[in-house]
């Protein structure tokens, strides 16, 4: 094998690290949701080509209060579904649209787009 072919093997090699790193081995810090006046734990999440924050983190037996706020107008976003609570929400260009959840049990429970390509992790602590 000539240096040159072996350079850019070696290169190759680290861009797929780095990639699997970025993406799979990173662990994000999340968001701890604020206790508002109204006795609900409040999070403001911006939906934009996925969520942000996108790991909120919350305390059990406390209601939570997510409010979304949709600033695009790609089809899969209409909709924010929270399967293990059997809610969602239909989420309109512009307004905001809040989520009201019972953490009743301990976990991480993700919450997602109605295609499944958007997606966030409600932490319960």
């Amino acid at each position: 094998m000539t240096p040159d072919k072996i350079i850019v093997t070696l290169v190759g090699l680290a861009a797929i690290g780095f990639i699997v790193w970025f993406f799979w081995l990173v662990k994000r810090p999340g968001v701890k949701a604020a206790m508002g006046s109204s006795g609900y734990q409040e999070a403001m999440v911006l939906v934009k080509g996925g969520y942000t924050p996108d790991i909120i983190i919350v305390e059990k037996g406390k209601p939570v209060r997510l409010n979304f706020v949709r600033t695009e107008s790609a089809s899969c976003s209409e909709m924010v579904l929270f399967p293990d609570f059997d809610k969602s929400a239909h989420l309109p260009e512009g307004e905001t649209v809040s989520v009201e959840l019972m953490p009743d049990k301990a976990g991480e429970f993700e919450f997602q787009c109605q295609m499944g390509m958007l997606r966030g992790k409600l932490i319960v602590e």
